[in-house]
């Protein structure tokens, strides 16, 4: 009998026992650096002569792995392969597809720590960064799994004497997922799974910066016994191989994680139609945030702070939650400014090997020199509290920083930075701290730090975002608990992990024959 889903706890890591078994699995993963891995397509392993280089961004000269690197050509064997597979996968019955997924969250399970030694290896992050990442991936496999033998039952219909009438879902078919490289795991594992869980196969085409980590997946689910063509991992160039299966007239869907600006890129192409093409292509698309917090008159101010500080930083604020707005009643601004910008100090920031370590490096050369831009324009919008410089130059390392008086419309408060950078905003009351939060185009998430009621249900219909938390942080998100996806600019509000989800990957089709 199947078991209600229960969300994967998280590692305690004061337990001493917790610590060595993730110390062992740092060291085993350190054993397997700088490994080749092949395109796999139908099932066939690739090799080709350009390659993807992965580094540590906590140590720029140590190489992750070296992952070859599909051409225009190879994505288009990829797109036939699922094609093909698509023709006998999606009669395979949901309840059977689902189990491969409880397979694959099995395995997972019991090598968990070396899935979070993985990331903290390619991605930077810390240890409850890493473990929190891996515990999400197998909640996903958990979740979809138990939704899709859901959706797979007979659906009741108003019933009419002498006509036997049902209605069920049906999958899409060749799917094209694009998963991004701040969650390289949990977000890569749940838009792949979701969409073969629903009876259609995938082209999978992973973030540049963390691709080892969706070889390693592939290895899961090749040992989980799926079969060859349901997912063909293709990694490329976005320009390339990325417009190319976008493009393509047998893509039914594309499923998006990532920037605005590509996001509306990938939503343009898709529009489009290509000769031979019979459908209106989906486009399920997370596009990231500008989040704020609000903190209220009469909120409690040292938990407000400690909300800020967390989802600001949390992973050098590379998340699509993550806070980088501030927005305090100004009669309380200052305190709340100083407990941050306390709190923040104290921080520890390294290697992310190191479980003493709070923050890690940001991904990469190109977002280390974004971010460090933004540093610059921010100096020159508002008052530089404590950060605004290079870490250890031994990787992309970049110190918290905190902008204070902030103009609700300066640039560093309206264009997503991505980074360890928040920015401080005076309210002149409650009605005005909303007023602020929604003046961005994004609809991401948001938090509300307030003991008025009234306020929190004026909040509850007014602020305009897809995830609003009230007294608590506005990262964290937990599969099944906190469906995910916003609003305007941050997407299509598609709520990841939400019980809607997979319909989103098929569709609907009613028979009714007469008695």
């Amino acid at each position: 009998m199947l078991i209600d889903y229960r969300p994967e706890p998280f590692t305690d890591f004061t337990d001493e026992k917790n610590r060595k078994d993730f110390e062992q699995a740092l060291q085993k993963v350190e054993q397997e650096l700088g490994r080749d891995y092949d395109l796999i397509i139908g099932g066939e392993r690739i090799r080709t002569e350009n390659k993807i280089v992965s580094i540590n961004p906590a140590l720029k000269e140590q190489v992750v792995g070296t992952v070859s690197k599909a051409d225009q050509h190879l994505a288009e064997k990829a797109i036939q392969a699922a094609a093909k597979t698509f023709e006998s996968w999606k009669a395979v019955p949901p309840d059977h597809r689902a189990r491969y997924l409880f397979k694959a969250a099995a395995i997972m399970r019991r090598r968990k720590h070396e899935w979070s030694a993985w990331l903290v290896k390619e991605a930077g992050k810390t240890w409850p960064e890493a473990d929190a990442d891996t515990a999400e991936a197998i909640d996903f496999m958990e979740y979809y799994a138990r939704q899709m033998i859901k959706l797979g039952e007979r659906h009741p219909l108003t019933r009419l004497p002498g006509e036997d009438n049902e209605l069920y879902y049906i999958p899409l078919g060749v799917g094209v997922v694009i998963p991004p490289w701040n969650f390289p795991l949990a977000i890569m594992v749940g838009m792949t799974t979701a969409a073969i869980v629903a009876g259609n196969t995938v082209v999978l085409k992973p973030a540049s910066t963390t691709p080892v980590i969706a070889a390693k997946f592939i290895e899961i689910l090749e040992d989980a016994g799926l079969p060859p063509g349901v997912v063909n991992y293709a990694p490329g160039s976005g320009a390339e191989v990325g417009d190319y299966l976008v493009d393509h007239p047998i893509t039914r869907f594309i499923s998006f994680t990532g920037s605005r600006e590509v996001g509306l890129r990938i939503n343009e192409r898709a529009a489009k139609h290509q000769p031979g093409q019979k459908w209106i292509k989906r486009l399920i698309a997370e596009m990231g945030g500008k989040n704020s917090i609000i903190v209220d008159k009469d909120a409690d101010i040292e938990l407000a702070a400690h909300g800020i500080t967390v989802s600001a930083f949390g992973f050098s604020g590379q998340k699509c939650s993550a806070c980088s707005r501030a927005i305090i009643h100004e009669s309380i601004y200052d305190q709340v400014l100083a407990r941050v910008v306390e709190m923040t100090n104290g921080l520890k920031m390294g290697d992310p090997r190191n479980p003493s370590n709070f923050m890690g490096p940001v991904v990469d050369e190109p977002a280390y020199n974004k971010i460090l831009e933004y540093i610059e324009i921010g100096k020159k919008e508002g008052r530089l509290m404590t950060g605004g410089e290079k870490g250890d130059e031994a990787g992309f390392f970049i110190k918290p920083t905190i902008f204070a008086d902030v103009h609700p419309e300066a640039r560093i408060l309206q264009e997503e930075i991505f980074g360890p950078v928040v920015g401080f905003t005076k309210a002149r009351d409650f009605d005005h701290a909303l007023e602020i939060a929604n003046n961005t185009e994004f609809g991401l998430t948001g938090s509300v730090y307030s003991r008025n009621r009234a306020h929190l249900e004026k909040a509850r219909t007014e602020y305009q975002v897809g995830n609003l938390y009230f007294n608590r942080k506005c990262t964290g998100a937990i599969v099944g608990v906190h469906p995910f996806g916003g609003f305007n600019m941050s997407g299509t509000d598609s709520k990841a992990g939400g019980p809607d989800y997979l319909l989103l990957f098929t569709q609907p089709k009613l028979t009714s024959e007469l008695l």
